[in-house]
């Protein structure tokens, strides 16, 4: 089973280390990654997903609250909540096939955010079936490069926090 967890973490040097280093010395893998500052100067939230059961989540779950760094650890995917990734795209557009691929974009939602000769980048926010569906689509006309976000998830209004 798949677990989104978020933590509140303090914003310090090492804190990312400390926490991958503790979950990988255990054996724990992580599947996804995102960390960024929160709307308080000196936290950061981390949100990670975790795959196991049950049993795997309360562990991983303790051993985070037990870092000292670590302020808050919620189970996102214990409750309704909204999740996405974020991707940038670089697709090739030789042989004169742009027109179709910036209608690839607008049908998935994406934004053309770079025009090259040769190439577009194209930017594109979703669930992480959208972002796969649109790759898919993509990978005929060739794609050159290509960089994703970690998973990033809030719980939505309305629901109870932890």
């Amino acid at each position: 089973m798949r677990h989104v967890l978020s933590a509140v973490v303090q914003n310090v040097p090492g804190v990312l280390a400390h926490i991958s280093g503790m979950l990988a010395s255990r054996g724990y893998n992580i599947d996804s990654l995102a960390v960024g500052e929160t709307d308080v100067p000196n936290l950061s939230r981390m949100t990670f997903v975790v795959v196991g059961d049950d049993q795997v989540l309360e562990q991983v779950r303790k051993q985070l609250e037990k870092i000292v760094t670590v302020v808050r650890v919620l189970d996102v995917s214990s409750q309704d909540f909204v999740e996405r990734d974020l991707m940038l795209i670089k697709v090739s557009t030789a042989g004169g096939k742009r027109s179709e691929i910036r209608e690839l974009a607008d049908i998935f939602r994406g934004r053309i955010v770079d025009v090259g000769a040769e190439e577009v980048v194209i930017e594109m926010s979703g669930t992480e079936n959208k972002i796969i569906a649109f790759i898919e689509s993509v990978r005929p006309f060739g794609i050159i490069e290509l960089v994703r976000t970690g998973r990033i998830a809030i719980v939505r209004s309305g629901c109870n926090l932890e």
